[in-house]
């Protein structure tokens, strides 16, 4: 079986771990009449270019992984073909290169990862890989998005700060990872693992299965104007409430959407505002509600609220939403008495609505006074 090329960004320490190989792995390597971008999603990747070299490494991978990377490269729509490489200081050999496809969106000039960058396409390329066996590409491809997310989610909730003045010092190692399994991939994914966790007693549970949603982080906003004292809802259909059986699966919510893998949640709130309210906001409109699982027992899902004071003068409600992602969206101006008396009354059913609106209630009048 021939070697495999991978451009020079594939030679991260990082990327080399998915493959079982040490730092430094591979023979340096120039694939002539190529260079080396990078794919939307910032996963670098050859194209053909007359003149041109990319610098890289000839790896020998084992079957198995070379399986796997062929379906990496499939999601992204990189294709395999076998082209002569010079390695440093050896004879001219035929290697495995995977290069955009003539159809291949928004190619860009490859640059340099973050070592945050580098580990969060790592993180998505090991999801997508471990799929590679039981699912196809079309699967795959479907689910490279939110692999991404989830990565970027993964990150940021390593990075936050251990905060154990109630709850016990618990770590990690106090879990015990059995037996994982993703049964389910799409966007959305559905992992279902063996493991054991440390009991308050000291001792190890028994094996349990568990079942969670993998999902990716997400941020709310509430517009709120202190002048008028009047809010934005936006309503539009939900596929849960229809899975429930209710007769008007239609929800009052806040602004939501997803933060996005390279952005932070501020900037997610900031562009879903625009997209789904047209509301051109800044970050020092913002103000943090609190971040929170809604439904840490089955999701891993994980918001991050914000409320927005703004200006919102009549007509400034409507119909928005992205066509790309068939959104179809009515935008609401209320009071905030009104707000109040619709989750009295029981027609807001959406938790963070409720959430926000309590915290609003606490801080109105500081709002209001400015």
């Amino acid at each position: 079986m021939p070697a495999v090329f991978l451009p020079e960004p594939w030679a991260h320490p990082r990327f080399l771990a998915l493959f079982d190989m040490p730092p430094g792995s591979g023979a340096a390597a120039i694939l002539p009449d190529h260079a080396i971008f990078a794919h939307r999603s910032k996963l670098p990747v050859c194209a053909a270019q007359i003149g041109a070299q990319a610098r890289g490494s000839v790896l020998d991978l084992s079957s198995a992984r070379i399986e796997q990377l062929a379906a990496l490269h499939a999601v992204i729509g990189a294709t395999p073909a076998e082209i002569i490489v010079q390695p440093a200081g050896q004879a001219a050999q035929t290697a495995h290169v995977y290069r955009a496809s003539a159809d291949m969106p928004e190619l860009q000039p490859a640059v340099d990862l973050t070592s945050e960058q580098a580990e969060l396409l790592c993180l998505a390329c090991a999801e997508i890989m471990s799929l590679a066996d039981t699912h196809p590409v079309a699967t795959l491809r479907a689910r490279w998005p939110m692999a991404l997310g989830h990565a970027a989610s993964v990150l940021r909730a390593r990075a936050e700060p251990e905060l154990n003045t109630l709850r016990g010092h618990w770590s990690r190692a106090d879990i015990t990872l059995d037996r994982p399994s993703q049964p389910y991939a799409w966007y959305f994914g559905v992992r279902e693992d063996d493991l054991r966790f440390r009991r308050f007693d000291g001792q190890m549970s028994v094996s349990v299965k568990r079942a969670g949603f993998v999902m990716s982080d997400a941020v709310t906003v509430l517009p709120y104007d202190p002048v008028r004292d009047r809010v934005m809802l936006i309503e539009q259909v939900r596929f849960g409430p229809w899975l429930r059986g209710v007769a008007n699966a239609w929800s009052l919510e806040p602004i939501a959407g997803r933060v996005d893998p390279f952005e932070s949640p501020v900037a997610a709130a900031l562009r879903e505002a625009q997209e789904e309210a047209r509301l051109e906001l800044s970050a020092d409109q913002l103000h943090a509600v609190g971040n929170v699982y809604p439904s840490p027992a089955a999701i891993t899902e994980f918001l991050y609220h914000y409320v927005a004071l703004c200006d919102l003068p009549d007509g400034s409600d409507g119909i928005a939403g992205l066509a790309t992602e068939s959104e179809d969206i009515r935008s609401h101006l209320i009071s905030y008495k009104q707000l109040m008396a619709l989750i009295a009354s029981g027609e807001v059913q959406n938790g963070p609505l409720v959430l926000t609106a309590w915290w609003l209630t606490a801080h109105r009048d500081a709002l209001r006074a400015g």
